[in-house]
């Protein structure tokens, strides 16, 4: 049975609430897990609290701090970071962190910033090692969210984890980016599903609700699946109706 994690930045949100509370709905909503961004700026025992109380499991949180790991001047105090969102991660069981590339950096060459993000994520192998937390990189679209991005392409974002080489450092893919950039899932991914940590998902136009626009979700979704991936799919949209109900339709939209 797959499993949908609820990215709560967007999902089970309403105005002024607090985090603890959109966990609470996700979990009235018959979600069993959720995921959210940064984890500096949260009430970390609350949410903790919350889990406990739920049952809910964290399924990824980001990386901090989110600064360009194309840039080798940048790789110590990243580290740094890393370490210390390991130990937020195992705190609330999160298996995956997200990391992103960064923006293409002016006047210096891809393949030297190619070299730097490379690099930095290889010496994050040594941090990660035997935690039991993973690293996924997010190559991201440059034509409508992320103007400016450097890793626009999921192919490049899997062979530069071919060459690091390390289990602890993969990808995370994310349908709506890859669509946006006229990606095929079953070619971008043939022979490389392994290196995929976590997904997520969102249709276009508009990065909403699975349902709500073009994209072949369920097709690219089942693919996944029918290859051997068995990750949590990251509900990250901007949702256009509120509640429960919407959330499972859209679920049902991908389960096809």
């Amino acid at each position: 049975m797959r499993r949908y994690s609820a990215c709560i930045e967007w999902l089970f949100a309403e105005e002024g609430d607090s985090f603890p509370d959109r966990i609470r709905r996700a979990h009235a909503g018959g979600l069993t897990a959720i995921e959210f961004w940064r984890w500096t700026d949260k009430d970390l025992d609350a949410i903790e609290a919350v889990l406990r109380e739920t049952g809910l499991a964290v399924t990824s949180l980001v990386a901090e701090p989110m600064i360009a790991l194309t840039d080798a001047g940048n790789r110590q105090a990243w580290l740094k970071g890393l370490t210390e969102s390991v130990t937020a991660a195992k705190r609330l069981g999160a298996p995956v962190l997200i990391a992103q590339a960064g923006n293409d950096l002016p006047g210096v060459s891809r393949k030297e910033q190619r070299r730097a993000l490379t690099e930095t994520l290889k010496a994050g192998a040594d941090i990660l090692a035997g935690g039991g937390v993973r690293l996924g990189v997010e190559p991201l679209n440059i034509r409508i969210d992320h103007v400016g991005y450097f890793l626009d392409s999921t192919r490049e974002g899997l062979d530069i984890i071919d060459d690091i080489a390390r289990p602890e450092i993969g990808i995370v893919y994310d349908i709506y980016h890859s669509a946006v950039m006229d990606e095929r899932t079953e070619e971008v991914l043939d022979g490389r599903l392994d290196r995929v940590f976590h997904v997520h998902v969102a249709d276009h136009p508009g990065r909403n609700e699975p349902g709500s626009g073009g994209i072949d979700l369920a097709h690219r979704l089942g693919w996944i699946f029918a290859n051997g991936y068995d990750g949590a799919v990251g509900l990250e949209y901007r949702p256009t109706r509120p509640g429960a109900d919407a959330v499972m339709a859209a679920i049902a939209s991908l389960d096809g």
